[in-house]
């Protein structure tokens, strides 16, 4: 079964992290499921806008599996490991632990339900991938710091105070409220949305791991392109290369 769920309607994209029964946890497989419904995303002629949400009201996600830790989460995270020029809400209730608060902080927008929870505890655990640290571009940045060195949490009206998410609604209305957002995002000038995207994240500051998530996500593009294989393929029988830019 599928761990990420990806449903097209109306001109808006419903990515949905569907682990309900395992608070959403973000495993191995829900890193690649993930990373594909972006590239789906970004193929496709009539999605214009992303609703990132999770299953159930328990957890928008409890964080990274620390039995099997994904550390390639950065591949999943739309502005770090993939270019997503188009406009991405994200759906939050319940607990947003670890990787949920990056995936919220790169999102352009964020509904809260009012019972969620944003924290993110890696300095208790002993471990980070260090995405998060561009948080402070996004919020102020003595909050940023608090959340992140305390390790402590803020809810969904602190979230609201601060500026990471848009709007808090009642427990079963956050969605509702996105697809509103959604629909008006929509509506408008798709190729003035990308540009306006492109450049709010050419200005806004990057951390040291966000800048090696896009240098490697633009390597890998190379490396992994049809004239990658056409070159290495024209050198093991020794004839020129036919490249197409693909």
């Amino acid at each position: 079964m599928p761990e990420v769920l990806y449903e097209s309607r109306d001109g808006v994209a419903e990515i949905t992290i569907d682990r309900a029964d395992k608070y959403n946890v973000l495993t191995h497989e829900v890193v690649a499921e993930l990373r594909l419904a972006w590239e789906r995303f970004n193929a496709s002629p009539e999605d214009r806008v992303a609703i990132l949400k999770a299953s159930g009201s328990k957890a928008f996600t409890a964080g990274a599996n620390l039995r099997d830790i994904p550390h390639d989460l950065w591949r999943a995270i739309p502005g770090a490991g993939i270019a997503v020029d188009k406009p991405i809400i994200a759906v939050t209730a319940g607990l947003v632990v670890g990787g949920g608060l990056v995936l919220v902080q790169f999102a352009d927008l964020a509904v809260a339900a009012d019972n969620s929870v944003f924290s993110y505890p890696e300095a208790k655990v002993g471990f980070s991938g260090g995405l998060i640290s561009s948080l402070a571009a996004r919020i102020p940045h003595k909050v940023a710091m608090e959340l992140l060195l305390v390790g402590g949490n803020i809810d969904a009206r602190r979230a609201y105070e601060v500026g990471l998410v848009n709007r808090v609604v009642p427990l079963g209305e956050e969605l509702a409220t996105a697809r509103t957002l959604a629909a008006q995002l929509a509506a408008n000038a798709p190729l003035v949305l990308s540009l306006l995207k492109r450049f709010v994240g050419q200005t806004l500051a990057k951390g040291p791991t966000e800048l090696a998530a896009n240098a490697r996500a633009a390597i890998e593009t190379i490396n992994t392109s049809a004239d990658f294989v056409e070159g290495i393929t024209a050198f093991t029988e020794k004839r020129p290369p036919v490249f197409s830019g693909h």
